[in-house]
C-alpha cells in the first residue's frame, strides 16, 4: 500500500526534519529522486522548461559519476540539487559508518562535477536511523515530504497516482517523483497533467 501523504502528526513528532514549507504561501516544492538517468531526467527537464517551473533533484552519486553532463544540465536549468547517497542505500540496513561514507561520497562527486556545496539531504526510501541523523553535518537540511506520488509502483495506474497527488497537494507541499527507469512508465503519463493542475490552481513552484 502506498501512503500518498504524511499524517498531520508526523511533522510534530519528527520535527528535526523538513516535511513541508510554509503553509501560508501558495508555493509547491517539486522533487525528483534517484537520477540523473538518461531518457528520464531529460524528459523531466523538458517538461519543467516548457511549464517554466523549478524543482529540486536529489541525485544518486553514482549516477552523477556516470552521467555528469546530465547533472550539469539540471543545474544549468536553474534547479536545486540534493544528496541522495552514492549508491541509494537503505539507512535501516546500513552500518552508521558506511552510511556516512555514502553521504560524503555523494557530496564529493557533486562538488567535483558541479562545483557546488550541497546542503540538502534526503535518505533513500525515507529510511534513516536516529544515530545516523545525529552524525550528519549540522549544516545539512534533511528533507522528507508530505506528498508521495507513488510513481515507482507499477501496481498503480497513472490516473490513480495523479488523483491522489492532486488530492493531497496544498500550500508548502513537498512532492516526491522519481527520475529513474522504474518510475518512467507512470511518470511519462502523469507528470505533465500534474504540472498543468498546479498552474491551473495558481501554485508557484520553487526550489527547496
Amino acid at each position: 500500500m502506498i501512503i500518498h501523504h504524511i499524517p498531520s502528526f508526523f511533522p510534530e513528532i519528527f520535527n528535526e526534519v523538513t516535511w513541508n514549507r510554509d503553509r501560508k504561501v501558495n508555493k509547491i516544492y517539486l522533487t525528483f529522486d534517484d537520477g540523473p538517468v538518461p531518457g528520464v531526467t531529460d524528459f523531466v527537464l523538458e517538461l519543467l522548461e516548457k511549464r517554466r517551473m523549478k524543482a529540486t533533484f536529489f541525485m544518486v552519486g553514482d549516477n552523477v559519476r556516470k552521467h555528469p553532463e546530465l547533472a550539469k544540465a539540471v543545474l544549468a536549468q536553474g534547479h536545486g540539487i540534493g544528496n541522495h547517497t552514492f549508491h541509494h542505500v537503505n539507512g535501516f540496513k546500513t552500518a552508521d559508518g558506511l552510511y556516512l561514507e555514502e553521504i560524503k561520497a555523494c557530496q564529493d562527486i557533486i562538488k567535483e562535477t558541479l562545483d557546488i556545496e550541497v546542503r540538502l539531504f534526503r535518505p533513500p526510501y525515507g529510511r534513516i536511523k536516529k544515530s545516523q541523523f545525529k552524525q550528519i553535518d549540522a549544516s545539512m537540511e534533511l528533507i522528507m515530504w508530505d506528498v508521495l506520488t507513488g510513481d515507482y509502483d507499477q501496481r498503480q495506474s497513472p490516473e490513480k497516482c495523479l488523483k491522489k497527488s492532486i488530492k493531497y497537494t496544498q500550500n508548502g507541499s513537498v512532492i516526491v517523483f522519481h527520475d529513474q527507469q522504474k518510475s518512467f512508465p507512470i511518470l511519462k503519463i502523469m507528470l505533465d497533467d500534474y504540472l498543468s493542475y498546479l498552474q491551473d490552481a495558481g501554485f508557484e513552484t520553487a526550489i527547496l
